[in-house]
Formats: structure tokens, C-alpha cells, sequence
């Protein structure tokens, strides 16, 4: 098998060199050997990365992606946590839509004043409710925006 020095490792996974040396001592990833001062690592730890970086996509600390493998390097990965992470995301992809949609629509309403937009309006509404709604996720249980 063909080692990888860790220069050829930041070349094909776009990664810089100290990410790698970050990622290494932080225990993501793990070299099997030096070649004078170069890291050396097993081709596999491409495949890792790209499942660190779909981790970090997906908004996951380091942490929560490092606990993500097992003993022997194979993922192990918590169905009920992604499961969660992906209503996550649909909320968000939500908010974002109504969000696009509103600035769209400021950008094309054709009132002489947005404040006179009964569309406009309503959309400022719905954009607050969700805010505060979000807020209210936010706050630990049983404290109140004063605290």
C-alpha cells in the first residue's frame, strides 16, 4: 500500500497542511508514520476528510465528528442525531425561502413606499413571528430576554 505524505493528502483534498496537523492532533485523523519530517497516511484518510467536511457542512463541532468514529476509524454514525440535524436544516431551508422571498419582493414591489405595501407588511410580520420564534428556541429553558 501507498502512503500518502501529508503534502500529497492538502493537494487532493484541498485541505492546508496545518488543517491537517490540526485535525491529527486534535484525534480526527491519524498519521501512520513519518518519512523525515513528513506525515504519512493511509489513503483511506481522504475518504475521512470527506466525511469530516460533509460533518462540518452539516454544522457538527469537531468534536461531535470525532466521537462520530469508532475504535477502529469506521463511522459510526447516531441515526436520531442526523435525524434531528435534518429538521435542522429544514427549518432553515425555510427561513432562508421566506427570506429570499422577501427581498424579492422588495426589490420588485412597485409601491411608492414599501411601508405602504400591504404584501410587504405581512411579510415583515411572519418574518418577525419566526424570529422570535427562533429566539425562543435559543433561550435555556426558563429564562426570559431580560435575564
Amino acid at each position: 500500500m501507498k502512503l500518502l505524505d501529508i503534502g500529497e493528502v492538502a493537494q487532493k483534498s484541498g485541505l492546508p497542511a496545518s488543517t491537517l496537523r490540526y485535525y491529527e492532533e486534535t484525534g480526527l485523523i491519524s498519521s501512520v508514520r513519518r518519512h523525515g519530517l513528513r506525515r504519512q497516511f493511509e489513503p483511506g484518510v481522504l475518504l475521512r476528510l470527506k466525511l469530516i467536511a460533509l460533518g462540518r457542512t452539516a454544522g457538527f463541532a469537531l468534536g461531535d465528528i470525532r466521537d462520530m468514529f469508532g475504535s477502529d476509524g469506521s463511522p459510526e454514525l447516531p441515526r436520531a442525531e442526523l435525524h434531528e440535524r435534518a429538521d435542522a436544516l429544514d427549518r432553515r431551508i425555510r427561513e432562508l425561502t421566506a427570506l429570499r422571498d422577501t427581498i424579492r419582493h422588495v426589490a420588485d414591489c412597485p409601491a411608492p413606499s414599501h411601508m405602504e405595501c400591504p404584501t410587504f407588511r405581512r411579510l415583515v410580520n411572519v418574518a418577525g413571528r419566526a424570529a422570535g420564534a427562533a429566539a425562543r428556541r435559543k433561550r435555556p429553558r426558563g429564562q426570559t430576554p431580560a435575564d
